[in-house]
């Protein structure tokens, strides 16, 4: 069963159960779903999402969710702050295992090495050879901050 089918039955399942707060999230992902799929259309007819533009679209809403959350925390509105976990911790299982920061790490030096990156200013031809391999694996931010980190030094 692909992911958004499996959104789909597990919405019926909120709706049937009562889970107001769930279902209310998941048809937030299914309209967001829905949107992509319309905005991939050519005139000609239905689309349907590939898995891993199902994965993209649900990385973006745990993105927003993040960012949310961390605004909320910071201006001490945890009643809000508490809502976005909650919603996030939904989107997150649907989403594949992500990479560990031990793992970015241990692939950011043998890319580094692979491209000859060692430098600073190598940092984009770093980035264009690593994402491919972590897109829809590994935080984009997270990627960025350590190779940084392991150009810097």
């Amino acid at each position: 069963m692909s992911t958004f089918q499996q959104i789909l039955s597990d919405l019926k399942e909120a709706m049937k159960s009562r889970d107001s707060d769930k279902a209310t999230v998941l048809r937030s992902l299914k309209t967001n779903l829905q949107e992509k799929e319309i905005s991939m259309r050519s005139g000609s007819g239905a689309v349907e999402l590939k898995e891993d533009e199902v994965i993209q679209v649900l990385m973006k809403a745990a993105k927003q969710r993040k960012d949310s959350l961390d605004q909320f925390e910071k201006a001490s509105r945890e009643d809000l702050a508490s809502v976005e976990r909650y919603e996030l911790e939904i989107i997150e299982a649907y989403l594949p295992k992500m990479m560990g920061e031990d793992e970015i790490r241990s692939l950011v030096q043998s890319t580094a090495i692979k491209v000859g990156a060692s430098a600073p200013a190598d940092m984009g031809k770093l980035m264009g050879a690593l994402m491919p391999q972590v897109k829809g694996k590994a935080d984009g931010a997270l990627v960025n901050k350590i190779v940084k980190e392991h150009l810097a030094g």
